[in-house]
């Protein structure tokens, strides 16, 4: 940046500036456009093949939305999901502290484990929090749709290697 371009002064005279300096009262572009977010959290790994189904058939007034996923075919990875528009992308963003071993807590964090948020005696610090922008979005909706992806009761006790997991493998 700093090309030296952006004049002030003449930005600040220009009509629409003017309009906005003029209102007594501003509408706030969330409202204006309908613009609001929400976060998805669960602590309950998503299914591969009904995540997948659901996010080909992504709603449409999500458009931008950002987090972290528990995938249970992927147990030991915590997966990084990023949308924007038309793209999105999952990858590895590391493994859970909860899958690791004492040895590899120590060799990582020392004498003192962090303090991790909402951790499970189970489960460790997998979870799942996604935030979600969008435009008129029904929050209800997709929070029972998405809810409709995770392990039922029975899939939780079964072995999780025997899901089908249609993502590519990583490296």
């Amino acid at each position: 940046m700093n090309t030296g371009r952006f004049d002030f002064e003449k930005a600040s005279q220009s009509a629409g500036w003017i309009r906005e300096l003029m209102k007594e009262e501003h509408t706030p572009e969330t409202e204006e456009y309908g613009i609001h977010s929400f976060v998805y959290h669960r602590k309950r790994p998503f299914h591969p093949e009904r995540l997948l189904r659901w996010i080909a058939n992504w709603p449409d007034n999500i458009v931008r939305s950002k987090g972290l996923m528990w995938l249970a075919t992927r147990n030991h990875i915590a997966i990084s999901f990023s949308h924007a528009g038309t793209s999105k992308q999952l990858a590895p963003a590391g493994i859970w502290v909860g899958a690791m071993s004492e040895e590899e807590r120590e060799l990582h964090f020392g004498d003192t484990l962090p303090s991790i948020p909402d951790w499970d005696d189970e489960w460790g610090d997998r979870v799942t929090k996604l935030v979600f922008i969008g435009i008129d979005m029904d929050r209800a909706e997709i929070k029972r749709t998405l809810d409709e992806t995770l392990l039922t009761e029975e899939e939780m006790r079964m072995n999780w290697r025997e899901l089908k997991d249609p993502f590519p493998a990583w490296r």
